[in-house]
Parts: structure tokens; C-alpha cells; sequence
């Protein structure tokens, strides 16, 4: 709404949210995103505000870490992988992403070699991923981006999503099914009777993924999910008589 008021603007057809973090920033090493190269644990999008990473897993308990771990990356070793982080920042500060990278492999050094071995690295991928997520916000600041874009888009313009991991992906399905809806609270395959108002239709239920050819070309593709709604005209007040 900020920017429309500078270009005066009342409303747009259209609002793209590619919640994707760019390859740029993922492989620069002075930005902490990666472990294929030795950087400080940073994280931070915009570098002059909050906590790094760094200073997150400085002061961050056991459990909140595990808790982290689970809902922004779905880690199925978050406990192993938070004992394993606590117990590293102990002996020496967790301050580079090669530091952090090693800690989360020595959670993993107790289990059966057939599971390290199908696991590979994706425990330290999805480490770091939760705390970017984290360091950065990125859930908390979703819904009400969603909800500001319902709001500044015209009758049948469209908002859309594309997603990349299913933190992202719950919060914008649950979005997109309340406006297409309206919130009903009644029983499923009964007429509406509790007086929900939809303010958009779900233009593709479950919505689209990339094509093989596309993740082939494009392999950070694979885990995107794009959701559409398009926004309804606003209801009349004779419709509510």
C-alpha cells in the first residue's frame, strides 16, 4: 500500500510473491547461506539489522532450536542436530557456515550408515535453511503480505504465489483457501449458513509445479509450488438481504 500511495495508485491487476531467496545471495559466501564454501554465519537479508545467524545459535535454548528445526524445515533429526549444536557452541562459537556445517554432520555420526549414507548433506541443507527462515522472519511477515496484496488487488486481478518449501507453502494454502471461502464454518457439502463472504476464487486447486524439463534446466526449481487466486468483485448490499 506504501508504494501504490508513492505512484498513486488506488489499486493493481497484479501481485507476484516469488518467496524464493536468489541463487546470488545462496552462493556468495560472505552471506552465510552456504556451506560449499567457508563464510561468516550471517543469514541476515538485510546485513545492518537483527540478529545473524551466528548470534542466534549464541543465545538460543536446546529446545526453541529443535522446535525451529521442525516447523521451518521439517527436519526429521531436529533433536539430534539441536544436542549436537549446543553441545559444539560449548567448546567453540558457532561463527562460520564450514563450523556449523561440521557440527550438524557430527549430530548425524551415531546413526546406522545406510541412513547417513540416504541422508547425505540434506540435514545440513535443511539446517540451514531453517535458520535463514528464522534469522530472517520469513514465516511471520508472509500472512500479512498475502492479506496486504488481497487488498490492493482489482476485481479480477489476481495475487499468486510460488513457494519453496512447505512452511511457505501451508501458510499460503491456508491463505488462499480462506479468501476462496471466506472463512465458512459450516460442515462440508452443506449449503453456507454461517454468512462467509469469499473475496477471491482458487484459480487451480493444489497448484502447479515444475516440469521435468524445467527442473532439469533449472534443479533449484524442484521443490516450487505456485497457488493463484483471483479476486472477486466486492459483494453489494442487496446480496445480503
Amino acid at each position: 500500500p506504501k508504494v501504490l500511495g508513492e505512484l498513486g495508485l488506488a489499486s493493481v491487476d497484479l501481485v507476484l510473491a516469488d518467496l524464493g531467496v536468489s541463487s546470488m545471495q545462496l552462493d556468495d559466501p560472505a552471506r552465510g547461506f552456504t556451506f560449499k564454501a567457508d563464510g561468516p554465519l550471517d543469514m541476515r537479508m538485510n546485513p545492518s539489522r537483527g540478529l545473524s545467524a551466528a548470534d542466534l545459535l549464541a543465545r538460543i535454548s536446546r529446545e526453541r532450536l529443535a522446535k525451529l528445526l521442525r516447523e521451518n524445515s521439517d527436519e526429521p533429526y531436529a533433536e539430534a542436530i539441536a544436542d549436537s549444536l549446543v553441545a559444539s557452541r560449548s567448546r567453540v562459537p558457532i561463527a562460520t557456515t564450514l563450523t556449523l556445517a561440521a557440527a550438524v554432520r557430527e549430530a548425524l555420526a551415531a546413526l546406522p550408515a545406510r541412513v547417513r549414507e540416504e541422508a547425505g548433506d540434506d540435514p545440513v541443507r535443511r539446517t540451514f535453511q531453517a535458520l535463514r527462515i528464522e534469522v530472517n522472519d520469513e514465516l511471520g511477515v508472509l500472512e500479512p503480505a498475502l492479506d496486504a496484496a488481497l487488498d490492493v488487488v482489482a476485481p479480477g486481478g489476481r495475487v499468486l504465489a510460488i513457494s519453496f518449501h512447505s512452511g511457505e507453502d501451508r501458510i499460503v494454502k491456508a491463505r488462499f483457501r480462506r479468501a476462496d471461502d471466506g472463512g465458512c464454518t459450516c460442515p462440508p457439502g452443506l449449503p453456507c449458513g454461517c454468512g462467509a463472504v469469499p473475496e477471491a476464487r482458487l484459480l487451480k486447486r493444489g497448484g502447479w509445479t515444475p516440469s521435468a524439463a524445467e527442473i532439469a534446466a533449472n534443479p533449484r526449481a524442484a521443490s516450487a509450488r505456485l497457488r493463484a487466486v483471483e479476486k472477486l468483485p466486492v459483494p453489494r448490499a442487496e446480496d445480503h438481504r
